[in-house]
């Protein structure tokens, strides 16, 4: 099933937008002299009901601005919220003096008086900027030459170890052998629990060409995932201002911004643009794949962005690129070959201007390797006059350079020395050197269990700090200790440490030399797997001895249990999801007198669930057994699975996820199956060209419903309604 938003202005939002004011006539809130005009700006693509408000500069302040006697974004958006009735969803605070609504006409009529608003701007849908073609890849190949014919190397001088390239886009999949280590936390702006996942493709595939280890411009900069669009590559603004706005607050420097996406034109989309920048991050995007003039569309047109548009392998500027005054740089689009999400060794061959962008994020993020403290402008400057000019065709009033990736360096494929050390459980590092203001960066994998982690450095000359930080490098202003004493000789302990990448840094405070560096933690207890419904038996322990198990639960479980019984002795029942339990940390505990103690869990979450049995007192020969029971199977093969719950009579869901779908003509199949002791009903709706109109019902004494529905083109929803009760459900869709 492909899940849309609506791509064209719906007949009711066109004429409220027709009706508003253009000038206001009064005024909410504080005055602030005469009254101004509050604009409107449509959307291309609109979502509808959805809007981006944003405030006057006088009215609220943005997070850096330190001495503003302002009040905070969130702080208006409340008290607007409250005179206006409106729904806030999110507020920016760092690129966008702004937030969202959800808002009908009166709302939005209202909105357009109150004179703290500079403009209110439809959502919009926005979608990855990509086509897809065979053949391999030859970007690198090309970025490192002046001219054809191609030889067939990739020549650089640095891998960008220590840049940070922040991937707005479908996610990244973390684990892909040409990723390393390097993939990094960072930010989902999708609610579909997959957190910065991808499930796409897109976003694999450009962070495969900005840093990928074989198909990568900058093979050891590190990859953060900013996810924006969801798993059929669509998004809206008010998501990509999100996630420019999670840049703009958490980057680390040296750091460039890659994004390989585009919707209509959109002055807030601009404005976060040129706010991020000004943050101090560089940021390259893609011209767009419509062959249309690139100043049509958003972010493509923002001034303060690198708009980089596609070339082929002839150098020909790509039939499907964008063009014109707001491209700044061509670079290889047209079938270039990169890592894939399907597996961690999958790679695709694809291509858009979303494939030339990267390639030019990778070639900041070399500069950024050599030019730590450069700005974003210092960036941009260097990317141009670097870049080759007159070898392009094609262009359609576009400069004529193309991307080139060597900065006057020179000759050989170089071979460094790896800039991020992997440490060894209990193995030191020696003589270790470094000049003033120098970082050295290390890194250590803490299994899960593992206790008493201690990072040690010591001996040498000179003054070094030892930072520590779990998940992320740290910095000088950002870790998890940092014991900043004298000379070489510092300590950080952590008794319980959380399993994942732990990153070590060494900073110069002077020049040193001859220093030491050891991690080492004690390695887990030995953990029995449960297998579901099998007993272990014969479990015996002294007074104070602890068992561990663990249990992988699927998701669709209704009941979760997990018994323990017999023998003799008196042992303790500890249950935990997700980390080991403790005796004073457990999400269940019967503590009983004897060996016989029960947990039971419903509808229990999906993943690890750890079991502990603790000698209260000495015991013998117990049993341990856990089960659980699945919920529905599909009643279809190649349908999709939603889920949910009500709450009550009349209360009622939209799905799929809350919105609808567009579909060709044919059948449309919904099976509906929910609580015995309530009664659900279920609903077709389309979109008849002026207002939703059910065209199915399905509505029997039970829950379980079934809807078979010959339609024709067009936008359709499913609604599941309470008659009676309350409870969970399951509802699987076949579409057109």
């Amino acid at each position: 099933m492909h899940l849309k938003k609506l791509t064209f202005t719906l007949l009711g939002a066109a004429l409220l937008a027709a009706s508003l004011s253009v000038s206001a006539t009064t005024q909410s809130g504080n005055a602030q002299g005469s009254a101004e005009t509050v604009q409107f700006h449509q959307a291309q693509f609109p979502i509808e009901g959805q809007y981006i408000v944003v405030l006057r500069d006088h009215v609220a302040s943005l997070a850096h601005e330190r001495h503003s006697r302002q009040p905070a974004v969130a702080s208006i958006a409340t008290s607007m919220a409250r005179e206006h009735g409106f729904k806030v969803d999110r507020t920016f605070n760092h690129v966008l003096r702004g937030f969202t609504v959800k808002a009908d006409g009166r709302m939005l009529r209202a909105m357009m008086q109150d004179q703290r608003i500079a403009f209110i701007e439809q959502d919009g849908i926005v979608t990855v900027s990509q086509t897809t073609q065979p053949n391999a890849t030859w970007g690198l190949d090309r970025v490192d030459q002046r001219d054809l014919p191609l030889d067939g190397n990739y020549i650089y001088d640095t891998t960008a170890a220590g840049v940070y390239t922040y991937i707005v886009d479908t996610g990244v999949r973390p684990n892909h052998v040409d990723f390393g280590n390097r993939v990094l936390s960072g930010f989902t702006s999708i609610n579909d629990g997959r957190g910065s996942n991808d499930c796409n493709g897109h976003g694999t595939h450009v962070a495969g060409t900005v840093a990928g280890s074989t198909w990568g411009v900058a093979k050891g900069a590190f990859i953060v995932p900013v996810r924006v669009l969801g798993c059929d590559g669509g998004g809206t603004n008010a998501g990509v201002i999100a996630g420019m706005d999670w840049i703009a607050a958490n980057h680390v420097k040296p750091a460039v911004a890659n994004m390989s996406l585009g919707g209509g034109a959109s002055t807030a989309t601009d404005n976060a643009v040129t706010n991020m920048r000004n943050a101090g991050v560089t940021v390259v995007v893609a011209a767009g794949n419509e062959n249309q003039n690139a100043c049509n569309v958003s972010p493509a047109r923002a001034a303060s962005a690198v708009t980089v548009g596609s070339t082929t392998s002839n150098d020909a500027r790509s039939n499907f690129s964008n063009w014109g005054s707001c491209v700044d740089i061509f670079a290889p689009g047209s079938s270039i070959r990169s890592a894939w999400h399907t597996s961690n060794t999958a790679t695709n061959t694809i291509s858009g201007t979303s494939m030339a962008a990267p390639h030019v994020a990778g070639i900041a993020a070399l500069f950024l390797a050599n030019n730590p403290n450069a700005t974003p402008a210092q960036v941009e400057s260097a990317i141009y006059n670097n870049g080759s000019t007159g070898k392009l065709s094609g262009l359609n009033g576009s400069p004529n350079l193309l991307a080139y990736s060597r900065f006057g360096s020179g000759g050989s494929d170089p071979d460094p020395e790896p800039e991020v050390i992997e440490l060894d459980n209990g193995v030191p590092v020696g003589n270790l050197s470094g000049s003033q203001g120098s970082e050295r960066f290390f890194t250590i994998d803490v299994p899960d269990g593992a206790t008493d982690l201690v990072i040690q450095m010591s001996g040498g000359s000179g003054d070094a700090d030892l930072y520590v930080r779990r998940g992320n490098p740290p910095t000088q202003s950002t870790y998890d200790c940092r014991p900043y004493l004298n000379g070489n000789n510092e300590t950080c302990t952590f008794a319980s440490p959380q399993a994942g990448t732990w990153h070590v840094m060494i900073h110069g405070w002077t020049a040193y030399s001859g220093v030491n560096l050891v991690a080492s933690f004690e390695e887990p207890v030995s953990v029995n797997e449960l297998q579901n419904g099998q007993p272990v038996s014969g479990l015996s322990g002294a007074q104070g001895s602890e068992q561990f198990f663990t249990m992988e639960v699927p998701s669709n479980v209704s009941e979760l249990v997990f018994q323990m019984s017999g023998g003799s002795g008196d042992a303790d029942l500890y249950v935990r999801r997700g980390a080991p339990p403790t005796t004073s940390s457990y999400d269940c505990r019967p503590y009983l007198n004897g060996n016989n103690e029960t947990c039971t869990f419903s509808d229990p979450q999906a993943g690890t669930w750890h079991v502990m049995i603790r000698g209260y007192t000495a015991y013998s020969n117990v049993t341990l057994v856990g089960s659980y029971q699945e919920g529905p199977t599909a009643p279809c093969t190649n349908c999709t699975q939603y889920s949910g719950n009500l709450t009550g009579n009349g209360n009622a869901q939209v799905q799929p996820d809350g919105t609808w779908y567009q579909a060709a003509a044919g059948t449309h199949r919904g099976w509906l199956q929910g609580p015995s002791n309530a009664n659900f009903d279920l609903e077709l709706y389309r979109w008849n060209g002026s207002r939703w109109q059910r065209v199915a019902r399905a509505a029997t004494a039970d829950s379980n419903e079934f809807i078979q529905h010959n339609g024709t083109s067009g936008f359709y929803y499913w609604r599941v309604v309470s008659a009676s009760g309350s409870g969970a459900y399951d509802l699987w869709l076949q579409t057109p």
